[in-house]
C-alpha cells in the first residue's frame, strides 16, 4: 500500500465549506477522509454527500442493541462509505448484527471496524470506569472479541498496534488514531506515536485530523506526513 493510500485525513468540523476545503487540498496526499459524528449531526446526508474526493470512512462508532445498530449501518448503505465504525464493546451480538447488515451491499459493502479503547483514555480512566485491565489488555479483549465476532478490522491506539499483530496476524486490518508528527501537541490524546511509528508497528492506516487542518498550509502538512511513512 502506497503512503497516500495509508493517510486518512480526518475533517473534524461542523463547517460544510471548510470541510471541502481541507478534502480538495490533502487530496493528492490522502487516500480517505474520515467524517466523523459533530460534522454528520450538523449537516447529515446532504453534508456528507458534499464532500468530495477521496472514498468516506465514516466515524460514527455506533453503540446500542443490536437491532438498532444493524437498522444504523443499513440506514447509511447508501452513501456507499468505504469504513464505518461501531463499538467492540457492544458486544459479539451486537458486532456480528452490524456485519451482516452491511453485507447487504455486496461488494460495495463498507468494511465494519470496531473501536477498541478510546485513544483518550488511559489507565485512570479505565479504573474509574470499573475495568481493571490496562487499557492494552482490554484492548487486546475486544479486539479478539471483534474479530471473531464478524469485523473486518479495529481502532485502536498506537500503543497497541504491535500487540495486536502478533496476537491476531497480518490480516486483521489495523486503523490508528492518536497520530501526532513530531513536536505537534497531543490534544486530547493520551495514547500516542509519530506517523512513522505507528506504521513501522504495523498499522494499515493512520487517522490525522488537527496536525493538518490545523496547519497554516494543509496541503504540505499532508505531503509531510504521507513522506514520512514513504
Amino acid at each position: 500500500m502506497s503512503a497516500t493510500n495509508r493517510l486518512i485525513v480526518a475533517l473534524d468540523t461542523v463547517d460544510t465549506t471548510q470541510a471541502r476545503a481541507w478534502a480538495e487540498a490533502v487530496a493528492p496526499h490522502s487516500g480517505l477522509l474520515k467524517v466523523g459524528l459533530e460534522f454528520f449531526l450538523a449537516n447529515g446526508v446532504a453534508g456528507y454527500r458534499a464532500i468530495v474526493g477521496a472514498p468516506i470512512f465514516l466515524d460514527l462508532k455506533l453503540h446500542d442493541i443490536p437491532n438498532t445498530v444493524a437498522g444504523g449501518v443499513r440506514a447509511v448503505l447508501p452513501l456507499r462509505p468505504r469504513m464505518l465504525t461501531i463499538h467492540a464493546a457492544g458486544g459479539a451480538a451486537m458486532i456480528q448484527a452490524a456485519h451482516q447488515a452491511a453485507s447487504g451491499a455486496g461488494a460495495d459493502r463498507p468494511m465494519i471496524l470496531a473501536v477498541t479503547v478510546l485513544t483518550s483514555l488511559g489507565q485512570s480512566d479505565l479504573h474509574a470506569a470499573g475495568i481493571a485491565a490496562t487499557p492494552a489488555e482490554q484492548v487486546l479483549r475486544l479486539g479478539r472479541l471483534a474479530i471473531e465476532s464478524g469485523a473486518d478490522g479495529l481502532v485502536c491506539s498506537p500503543m497497541e498496534v504491535a500487540m495486536l499483530r502478533q496476537s491476531l496476524g497480518s490480516s486483521v486490518k489495523l486503523i490508528v488514531p492518536g497520530i501526532r508528527p513530531e513536536g505537534a501537541a497531543a490534544g486530547d490524546q493520551a495514547r500516542t506515536m509519530t506517523p512513522a511509528q505507528a506504521v513501522a508497528a504495523g498499522a494499515d492506516w493512520i487517522v490525522v485530523g488537527r496536525p493538518i487542518t490545523g496547519a497554516p498550509d494543509p496541503a504540505a502538512a499532508a505531503a509531510s506526513i504521507a513522506a514520512s511513512i514513504q
